[in-house]
This record gives structure tokens, C-alpha cells and sequence, in this order.
């Protein structure tokens, strides 16, 4: 196979142009596609603006301490120095029982509860009557089952009444009375009292109105008994309350 000599000179131009076709390809390929590197590289250094930090707050400015000018006062007296005192609990008292007391019994049986019987001044073992007391027998003045003097003397009204005018006015209107029935006592003073109603009226009003003027109006000869002796005496009565018209 032969091959020809080239001369340098002639291989120049072919160079050439085929660098100026790849340079011009390139160039038409870039613009194409629209890419712009400069434009591109610039854009992806874009810079901002970092504010400054705030200066430090300046430090509290702390005033003097100012000297008090009121004079000083004296130091409180010593307290006083004490220690309580120790207590204990007291040893628990253990008590015994007592033994029964003795049981006391009459020398002779009876129909009573006491140990002794009869009414004299001292006890014995009797059971007559003595002078005032409260015996079997039959004694004085006493209140023994035993039968005293019975002929004793009544008591005696001498004074005091309860009158039409005593009638309360609104309960005579109203056409209200009744019978009262009562039980007092007549002191040997000759006054009336303990005076209690037994029988109501059916009006608390005038059961409280008869007991009230029997105690402050009647008066009496006491009773008395066989000696002449003023003695206490209960009376039973009634008294009967009628409005006007009936």
C-alpha cells in the first residue's frame, strides 16, 4: 500500500475550519438552550443585610445606703430564764369495796318497814303511844293509825267571798261558766292556803280566778282540836261560775 506526502502548509486550513465549525456548533447549541452561566453564578450569591446585636443594658446603679438619724434605743432587760416543772401522773387508787352495812331488825316482827315501832321521844322496842308522834297507839296529836282525840272543831269562815261583780265581763258575754271544784288548806292563822283545782270549769281563766280570791280574800277561825290548840285544817268545796240569763 502507498501512501503520499502531505505538506504541513496544506494540512493548516483544514484545522482551522474544523475548529471554527466546533466553536460555532457550541455557540448555536448555548443560545439555543438559553443558558446563561454568568447570570446563573450571580444569582447564587445573592447577599442580605445581618442587623447589628443591641447594645448590653447598662447596669443598675445601686444608691448609697443612707444612715438612720433616730437615736438608738436601750436593749430590752434579760428575759427571765424558767424551766417548767415536771409532772407525772398520779398512781391510779385502787379502792376496796366496803363491806355491806348490818342490817337492823325489830325485836318483834310488824306490819311496817322500820326497824323500831311506837312514838316516843327515844326509840324502844315498844308500841305504845307517847305524846306526839307517830305510833300505833293512840297518841296526843299525831298522825299514827291509831285513833286520837276526834272531837276537833271545824274551821270557820269569818270573812271574804267571790261576788257577781268577779264575773270577767268577755266570758259572761260569751255565755262561758261551770263549776269549779277546789281544795285548800286553812292555817292556824286562819288563812287559806295551797289552794288546788280538783274539778276543772273547763276555762283555765276562772279555775285560776276562784283558787286566787280564796287566798287572798277568805279568812277563818282555825280549827282546833280537844286542847284548844289552833290545828291545820283542808276544806273541799265548789264553786260555780253562771253567766247572767241562765
Amino acid at each position: 500500500m502507498a501512501y503520499a506526502a502531505v505538506d504541513r502548509r496544506e494540512r493548516v486550513p483544514g484545522a482551522v475550519a474544523a475548529l471554527a465549525a466546533t466553536g460555532l456548533f457550541g455557540w448555536a447549541l448555548i443560545t439555543g438552550l438559553g443558558f446563561d452561566p454568568v447570570s446563573h453564578v450571580v444569582e447564587s450569591l445573592k447577599t442580605f443585610d445581618v442587623a447589628p446585636e443591641p447594645p448590653p443594658p447598662p447596669d443598675p446603679v445601686v444608691p448609697p445606703p443612707r444612715r438612720d438619724k433616730r437615736p438608738e434605743g436601750e436593749a430590752a432587760p434579760p428575759n427571765l430564764r424558767s424551766k417548767a416543772t415536771e409532772v407525772t401522773a398520779p398512781k391510779p387508787m385502787i379502792v376496796l369495796p366496803l363491806p355491806p352495812p348490818p342490817v337492823t331488825v325489830a325485836e318483834k316482827p310488824g306490819p311496817g318497814v322500820q326497824a323500831t315501832s311506837g312514838a316516843a321521844d327515844v326509840p324502844g322496842p315498844g308500841t305504845g303511844a307517847g305524846g306526839v308522834g307517830n305510833g300505833f297507839g293512840a297518841g296526843g296529836s299525831g298522825d299514827g293509825e291509831g285513833g286520837g282525840w276526834e272531837d276537833e272543831t271545824p274551821p270557820e269562815q269569818i270573812r271574804g267571798n267571790i261576788a257577781d261583780a268577779d264575773y270577767p265581763s268577755h266570758l259572761a258575754d260569751a255565755g262561758i261558766g261551770g263549776r269549779v271544784g277546789v281544795r285548800y288548806r286553812v292555817d292556824p292563822d286562819g288563812r287559806a292556803r295551797d289552794c288546788r283545782v280538783t274539778r276543772s270549769s273547763g276555762t283555765r281563766e276562772l279555775d285560776a280566778l276562784t283558787c286566787d280570791y280564796i287566798q287572798r280574800r277568805f279568812r277563818f277561825r282555825p280549827s282546833r282540836d280537844a286542847r284548844g290548840r289552833a290545828v291545820a285544817a283542808e276544806i273541799v268545796e265548789n264553786h260555780e261560775w253562771v253567766p247572767d240569763g241562765n
